[in-house]
């Protein structure tokens, strides 16, 4: 099973006369990186949200917000009118001194801590249980909204491994054409180089054997059908965090379809290269995209 690194899972639940919304939202990252916004009076929590969020959401940048509202429009948090006051007078003066705009200086203030100020500064321990279930619904969710988006790449992914595959084969024919091609060339530009009398016959046909046994491509091509083979037994397991891998065995199918083309000598055989490094940029973009 894959999943992709995107993904959205939203819960909703209430404790007393307030609605608790959490919201998870990831997109592509090499590394598990979670951002929080959290109401002041959770900053504390932040440690505790990062660790039950770590231990079930595998890679991406993931923005974790949760929203606390009262059932009854009054919400504990208000304005700390004074050192709003303060920070704006200050930042508005230092634009002008600076010559530099003041934006919207307001978003900025309202991020400031301590701002935002609350009439109680403790979490009722039933509060933060009713957080903390809302927030494993909300994770829930988004891995579910993961797996799901996961379907649609791994079946693009085998799909695309198999046109690669079918590319591959269809080079066969074309093969055994390039050897007399490449004979007659050689043939024909040494006669016009050294005169056809001048041509010592053996010493040709050991170059003409030496030249064909480095552009044969019977190698690479049992190589990337290895690759292949492995890419979709990996693909197809049912373990996680496998974007890595597959990450990896790309990049060797890759070496072996480049050293395809650079042995091709025929344009044909090209062609059918040109739409493998098609086939393996799109799976490159697909694997990006997955945990």
């Amino acid at each position: 099973m894959i999943l992709s690194m995107t993904g959205y899972g939203r819960a909703q639940g209430t404790y007393g006369d307030k609605t608790i919304v959490i919201e998870l939202r990831s997109l592509n990252s090499k590394y598990t990186d979670i951002r929080f916004k959290l109401p002041q009076i959770y900053r504390e929590k932040e440690v505790h949200f990062r660790k039950l969020i770590s231990e079930k959401v595998q890679r991406g940048k993931v923005d974790v917000s949760l929203d606390l509202k009262s059932v009854g429009g009054e919400d504990e948090y208000g304005l700390n009118k004074a050192l709003f006051t303060k920070y704006y007078k200050e930042l508005a003066a230092l634009s002008d001194d600076l010559s530099i705009e003041k934006g919207d200086l307001i978003q900025t203030i309202l991020r400031i801590p301590n701002v935002i100020a609350t009439g109680n500064n403790q979490i009722a321990e039933e509060e933060w249980e009713a957080v903390q279930n809302v927030l494993q619904d909300a994770i829930q969710n988004f891995q579910q909204f993961r797996q799901d988006e996961g379907v649609s790449i791994q079946k693009d992914l085998s799909g695309r491994i198999d046109a690669i595959q079918k590319y591959l084969a269809a080079i066969a024919p074309f093969e055994a054409e390039r050897i007399p091609k490449i004979r007659q060339r050689m043939k024909q530009n040494l006669e016009e180089f050294l005169g056809k009398e001048n041509v010592d016959k053996n010493r040709f046909e050991q170059e003409v054997i030496f030249y064909i046994e480095k552009i044969d491509i019977n190698e690479e091509k049992v190589r990337l059908s290895q690759h292949c083979k492995y890419f979709l037994e990996e693909l197809n397991s049912k373990t996680f965090q496998k974007g890595r891998k597959l990450s990896f065995i790309s990049q060797e199918m890759g070496r072996e379809i480049n050293t395809l083309g650079s042995k091709a000598y025929s344009s044909d055989i090209q062609h059918f290269v040109v739409k493998m490094k098609d086939e393996l940029e799109k799976i490159k973009e697909q694997v990006a995209n997955s945990v």
